[in-house]
């Protein structure tokens, strides 16, 4: 998901760059490294060789091997507390996209139930007022 960078602080790069090295580039939750090509497979995430990939005659991206969508791992930087005005050290983590996600799964969740009924109330001309 994209972020809001509204939300961040200017120095946003340099902060997320140290947190990077901190975690020697590596997901600090299942320890996946920036930048690798592979596909997840009962939790795990299996590396693959995209040079060989592209020698095979895989051009595009996304990769497909077998029935595997092959990606490349992107790593993210989260606000452990979901506070993204929160930026101390220890408030932030380098994870892959899959550990980020599964952090924010209720957040996300609780956004759409509230976006849902914002949609609901507002198909019915009734005004919604958050919680």
């Amino acid at each position: 998901m994209p972020c809001n960078k509204t939300l961040y602080p200017l120095d946003w790069k340099e902060i997320r760059q140290r947190i990077l090295e901190r975690a020697t580039h590596q997901c600090e939750q299942c320890g996946v490294s920036n930048h690798s090509w592979g596909y997840r497979e009962d939790g795990f995430f299996i590396c693959v060789n995209k040079a060989r990939l592209q020698s095979d005659g895989y051009h595009r991206t996304p990769f497909l091997l077998g029935t595997n969508k092959i990606i490349m791992i992107v790593l993210t930087v989260a606000h452990i507390n979901h506070d993204t005005v929160d930026n101390r050290e220890e408030n932030l983590a380098a994870w892959c996209q899959a550990c980020h996600l599964r952090h924010d799964q209720q957040l996300h969740q609780d956004h759409a139930k509230v976006t849902r009924r914002q949609k609901k109330y507002a198909g019915q001309g009734e005004l919604f007022v958050l919680e």
